[in-house]
């Protein structure tokens, strides 16, 4: 089942946990509920939020992604599970025990799959794709020239034009992007504690302040569909995150994807890439589960166009 993203917005709420129900009260009337077993991740947005340790529990032992986020909608803290995985340490270890060779040809697994995902999307808007099936054939391993970064150049003026430039602490698409990757991020950092890898043990991002390193690897061929989304939003008329806008960026995790198995959602796409790669630490091989390309969305609030026409 693909667990709900559950969003508090709305200042001064208190959450509780009451017979398997996340409860949402308001000067001690309850105003909404939803089943656990339900959530799996949990945002909190809003200001003067308070939360009983048993809901903390109860979520935990579910395995839900708890994300606290700043005011730019970027998350500032994150609830870990600490039980992940039947054979956590193991794989931690197997992990941690991972050469440089190996990591950076996971690594450039990954880019390759993020270029090919850009190229999709450039193509949805009738935009022009085909420099990115030769970048992303120029990827090496660990990516030494850095030719994530080229595509990236050449990617968002593309794909929301000359004057766009990608800032995180920028109002409008920026911000919508930032909620939309907040989400998938999410995501993300359930799978591979439930896959039993650490977050903070990365492929190539090795922040020392960054306890998320892995994740942020891992989520990297599934940013381009946070980017469809947003420009979708953006053609539009959409230039703000609100209800509406985040209503619809929350859905990420269940877009349909393209895969060997036939239609699958992101949230399933992104445990497959979390548990192939538990078996690449384990093997020493790197063997990726990707899926090909996001099928057409069905969006609520409006209809979905193309600049090609």
């Amino acid at each position: 089942m693909i667990g709900r993203v559950v969003e508090i917005a709305a200042d001064d709420r208190h959450l509780a946990v009451s017979r398997g129900f996340l409860t949402v009260s308001t000067k001690g009337e309850e105003v909404g509920r939803v089943p656990l077993d339900d959530i799996g991740v949990l945002l909190a947005h809003a200001h003067g939020l308070t939360y009983s340790n048993n809901l903390m529990v109860e979520l935990a032992q579910r395995g839900a992604a708890v994300v606290l986020c700043g005011p730019n909608h970027m998350p500032v803290a994150w609830l870990w599970p600490m039980d992940g995985h039947h054979v956590q340490s193991l794989r931690m270890r197997q992990q941690l025990g991972a050469g440089a060779p190996l990591r950076k040809r996971l690594w450039q697994v990954l880019v390759r799959a993020k270029i090919e995902q850009q190229r999709s999307v450039l193509e949805r808007f009738g935009k022009p794709g085909g420099a990115f099936d030769l970048l992303a054939r120029k990827v090496k391993s660990g990516d030494p020239e850095n030719i994530e970064a080229q595509a990236a150049r050449r990617y968002w003026p593309l794909l929301m034009g000359e004057s766009f430039r990608r800032d995180r602490s920028a109002s409008g698409a920026n911000a919508m992007l930032n909620y939309g990757y907040t989400v998938l991020r999410a995501g993300v950092a359930r799978a591979v504690t439930s896959a039993g890898l650490h977050p903070s043990v990365g492929l190539h991002h090795n922040n020392r302040n960054n306890p998320m390193c892995l994740v942020d690897d891992l989520m990297e061929p599934f940013r381009p569909i946070v980017d469809y989304i947003v420009t979708q939003l953006s053609a539009a008329g959409e230039d703000e995150v609100n209800p509406k806008t985040k209503s619809i960026l929350a859905q990420v995790l269940a877009f349909d994807m393209a895969t060997d198995q036939g239609t699958t959602p992101v949230s399933t796409c992104i445990e497959r890439l979390t548990f192939s790669l538990a078996q690449s630490f384990e093997t020493g091989k790197p063997s990726l589960t990707l899926p090909h390309t996001l099928l057409p969305l069905e969006m609520p609030g409006f209809e979905p166009r193309s600049d090609s026409g």
